[in-house]
């Protein structure tokens, strides 16, 4: 038996080197870069165990899942967290970071996820990144579902470690993550003699093995046809422009939202303002006297590959996820998913406007 992914000859150190290369350079960084052979949690966990132990003194932004998993992370690290939890139909605000400092002077570790695809908010990194440097900080960010989709620029924004996944907006594989690291990113990490080493988890063992090495020897065999997928997703980005990709994606949202609010039936956005709401994905609340998992059933039975889903745990009962990213960040995906929703939600007996759903989404 032959197959296209089947007896490829091995990826090169060099060819390695080379699709790192390209993710700086989606990232415009001049930051080490690793990419790392696993999902993005692979990163994000190690990251975190490597910069931070005893001794260190967390500011931790809950705006989704994610955030609630980091703070896990650094206090399982021996970090003192201090926790900023906001509403999950909003974004963290840099008068809150500031605040935090003013409340808690000692702070040397900022973690934050740009924006979560769960609950559908981004927050204001850059201007953040602002309040961080001033107190010296490191700043750990997660912009897994965000990259692709809107700006992401570790150097400009000042954030010391940023992870990346090809998964959403890139429209590539789950199984191969990447992280810029700053120079003092890695001292902070040599100075920690709690970081992981000899482990799977550990960036340092990356930094001695591969990058001070000259990348010129994989330390493991790589996970291959996920390498070549991530390769194929920046040249598909680099071809497309990065610029027309972010603005698809952006186009994606704003139309979701605007259709939403035209089909009726008491469905409205989750993220209350459109600055706050992520380009990568669009939540919606539904009528009270129904249940968005419900819903979601209902309008998937027409046709199952659209891109929704019901909010996680709790969210199930209220929220609905449209996942416009990667193939999907086009208006005909939004109209499909609206014209299934507005079905369903006719199903249940909320009054709808499926075409005034449909005009809303051409108008500028």
């Amino acid at each position: 038996m032959t197959h296209p992914f089947l007896d490829l000859p091995p990826l090169s150190a060099e060819r390695f080197a080379a699709i790192e290369d390209g993710v700086a350079r989606l990232l415009d960084t001049r930051q080490d870069v690793l990419i790392t052979q696993g999902e993005a949690l692979l990163p994000l966990e190690g990251a975190i165990r490597a910069a931070a132990g005893p001794g260190t003194v967390a500011l931790n932004v809950i705006t989704g899942p994610y955030g609630q998993t980091f703070g896990n992370w650094l206090r399982d690290s021996g970090a003192t967290v201090h926790d900023i939890s906001v509403p999950f139909h909003t974004a963290v605000t840099p008068g809150q970071i500031q605040q935090a400092f003013a409340d808690h002077p000692e702070i040397d570790f900022v973690s934050l996820v740009h924006a979560e695809a769960a609950t559908g908010n981004t927050n204001p990194v850059a201007e953040i990144g602002e309040v961080v440097r001033r107190h010296g900080a490191l700043f750990y960010l997660d912009a897994v579902a965000s990259v692709g989709a809107e700006p992401v620029l570790p150097d400009a924004w000042g954030v010391d470690l940023c992870v990346i996944g090809a998964q959403k907006a890139m429209g590539g594989p789950a199984g191969v993550s990447a992280i810029s690291v700053s120079e003092r990113a890695w001292a902070r990490m040599a100075a920690n003699p709690h970081a992981p080493r000899r482990s799977y988890l550990s960036l340092l063992d990356w930094k001695d093995r591969w990058i001070d090495a000259g990348r010129r020897v994989l330390p493991h065999a790589p996970a291959q046809l996920e390498m070549l997928a991530l390769e194929a997703c920046l040249e598909r980005i680099g071809s497309a422009g990065l610029d027309t990709v972010m603005a698809r994606h952006r186009g994606a949202a704003l139309a979701t939202r605007a259709g939403a609010v035209a089909l009726g039936g008491d469905l409205e956005p989750y993220v209350y303002e459109a600055a706050d709401a992520a380009p990568v994905a669009t939540t919606l609340r539904v009528p009270s006297d129904l249940v968005a998992s419900e819903l979601v059933a209902r309008a998937l039975e027409s046709d199952p590959a659209l891109p929704l889903a019901a909010g996680g745990g709790a969210l199930a009962k209220e929220m609905i996820r449209v996942n416009h990213y990667g193939p999907d960040a086009s208006l005909d995906t939004v109209r499909r998913s609206l014209t299934a929703l507005g079905a369903a939600l006719a199903e249940a007996g909320a009054p709808v406007d499926i075409e005034s759903a449909t005009r809303a989404l051409n108008t500028p």
